[in-house]
């Protein structure tokens, strides 16, 4: 299935944490009592950071706690996120994660914890859909162009990604199938570091998201050939979706989703999913998030929770099916 699911209700009731049983009120802590630490388990300035820093202090407002974000990096993601599987399920460490949240427990051997029940779902936040640029001086000026260019040349294009088991990683593989070319995958470290390699002619082509792709293709230096999302981005309406080009069925996303330890009791998970959703209501957020050609979501933990079942599936299946490894 695509990383990037049907578009959930953004609105939620704005519930309070209500009284578990007659004196839970005296016995229970109030929530949040002190600030609560988000880890972004991705560098600073990235796509996710950026909504991240974007979206806690609207929520923090409304808890009436400051909501601090902490980059804690390395190994796809799983070092922050065992930072957050191993803290307190009391709401005060949470895990702000992207799509290797699904792809990590099928590419990477030896965690110390594990993905399936280390974490409870509270709901996806955004969606970045991947986009396909060639350089400028491509002779592709449209994707049936960039097909056809491939098919004569196969194996010999190449597409930058942001890296190894990446949702751009991903749209690579999804491409090559649905559209029936061979092309060679270049991982990067980031989108950024791929989108300097096509500036600089060394890249037949990238598979990144709209942000990281946008001031390559300002430039003059890249061109856009379709995203792959149900609807085009709002900040590119110029670039048709994948379906419009005529290669339906690509539709993939990187995403940001927030998480709490497992064990997060229901009420509090509730309530982040209340302050969450008033939160992406905001015009002002969601102009910002238009900015990071991002598309708001919202969902609820239970229609959470069940993505994140479905997708570890599809992608613990395509990893092994398209052999893909961390190198």
């Amino acid at each position: 299935m695509p990383l990037a699911p049907r578009r959930a209700l953004l609105a939620a009731p704005a519930l309070l944490l209500p009284a578990l049983r007659p004196g839970a009120a005296r016995s229970q802590p109030a929530w949040p009592s002190r600030p609560i630490r988000l880890i972004v388990p991705f560098a600073a300035g990235g796509a996710a950071d950026s909504a991240a820093r974007t979206i806690a202090p609207r929520m923090g407002e409304r808890l009436g706690q400051t909501i601090v974000v902490e980059n804690r990096t390395g190994a796809g993601g799983s070092v922050g996120g065992g930072v957050v599987a191993q803290a307190a399920p009391d709401g005060h460490m949470l895990l702000w994660d992207a799509s290797s949240h699904l792809v990590n427990p099928a590419l990477l051997k030896g965690l110390p914890f594990d993905y399936a029940t280390a974490f409870t779902p509270v709901s996806l936040v955004t969606t970045f859909p991947q986009v396909l640029a060639v350089r400028a001086d491509s002779p592709a000026q449209d994707l049936a162009g960039f097909i056809a260019l491939a098919k004569s040349r196969p194996g010999q294009l190449n597409i930058g990604t942001q890296g190894n088991a990446t949702a751009g990683h991903l749209a690579v593989v999804q491409l090559g199938r649905l559209a029936g070319i061979e092309v060679q995958h270049v991982p990067y470290r980031g989108g950024a570091d791929a989108a300097r390699d096509i500036a600089g002619g060394n890249l037949d082509a990238v598979f990144i998201t709209a942000l990281s792709a946008a001031p390559v293709v300002a430039s003059g230096r890249a061109r856009f050939l379709a995203v792959a999302a149900e609807r085009r981005v709002s900040v590119q309406p110029e670039v048709p979706t994948f379906a419009e080009a005529g290669l339906p069925g690509l539709t993939l996303s990187e995403w940001a989703a927030l998480f709490g330890p497992a064990g997060l009791p229901e009420a509090i998970a509730t309530r982040l999913h209340a302050v969450l959703a008033e939160s992406l209501a905001e015009p002002e957020v969601q102009a910002r998030l238009a900015q990071l050609a991002a598309v708001p979501v919202g969902s609820s933990p239970a229609d959470f929770a069940r993505f994140v079942r479905e997708g570890r599936q599809s992608m613990a299946t395509l990893v092994r099916e398209a052999n893909i490894r961390v190198e």
